[in-house]
């Protein structure tokens, strides 16, 4: 009973912390269409190779033309600031790539190689999945860029089974004006997309991509970056689930 009662003290108090901190000024300063927060699994359930897959459709997925061209298309006075974070268990994320700037090909091509040079798996444990939608709200709220649009995309094959609870931060999240989307790989949890829709994604043209192995995460993850660099909002209250196969281009 006392280690029950510990528990949701600890997770009230991250909550009031959430609060607290969504409540304070923002730092950002240069203008940006999108600021995006990249967030990939590493708990326990990842082994070795579905980790270097999830790494090989991101480090790809930013030298794909259509991405690039995406990018581009923001606008001379747009870009998209982009990081990357590993995470597991409720207190288990490091930001791998620091906030780039990606306005056209070079730069796009920069971030993949950062990518790719980063790319020692980190952690290993439980699925915190409300942990990691704190940690990459605060990176959001206190890097140097003001995105017309902010999103946390988050990729995992496993609902949330350590500390806060996700839907609790989500709301937190979405409040706040930040747009949380998912790629789900389905070969642990046939339903995990729809877990991802009821506890995870939230806010404006919000949507959760699923892939049924690991196999098909490099195209998923391509067009998932499509979908929200590129995303009309005005429409993107439809198919909130993307199955990889309906979601080329």
């Amino acid at each position: 009973m006392v280690q029950s009662l510990t528990g949701y003290f600890r997770q009230l108090v991250a909550l009031l912390g959430i609060v607290a901190a969504l409540a304070s000024p923002a730092h950002s300063q240069i203008p940006v269409e999108l600021e995006l927060v990249l967030a990939v699994d590493t708990s326990g359930s990842v082994d070795h190779r579905e980790y270097e897959l999830q790494i090989e459709g991101l480090v790809k997925a930013f030298r794909d033309p259509a991405v690039i061209t995406a990018i581009i298309g923001t606008g001379p006075a747009g870009g998209v600031a982009v990081t990357a974070v590993h995470w597991s268990s409720v207190n288990e994320q490091i930001q791998m790539v620091p906030w780039t700037l990606l306005r056209d090909a070079p730069t796009a091509f920069a971030f993949s190689a950062a990518l790719q040079a980063a790319s020692k798996r980190t952690f290993g444990e439980s699925t915190g999945i409300g942990g990691v939608l704190r940690f990459a709200e605060r990176l959001i709220r206190l890097n140097a860029y003001e995105g017309r649009r902010k999103s946390i995309d988050i990729s995992g094959d496993g609902s949330n089974n350590s500390g806060i609870p996700p839907a609790l931060v989500r709301d937190m999240v979405t409040d706040a004006g930040i747009t949380v989307n998912g790629l789900t790989i389905l070969t642990d949890e046939p339903f995990l997309h729809h877990y991802y829709v009821k506890n995870v994604i939230g806010g404006a043209g919000a949507f959760v991509m699923t892939v049924a192995n690991y196999t098909d995460i490099v195209l998923a993850t391509r067009n998932k970056l499509l979908r929200e660099i590129s995303i009309n909002l005005a429409s993107a209250s439809r198919d909130v689930i993307v199955n990889i196969n309906h979601a080329s281009n």
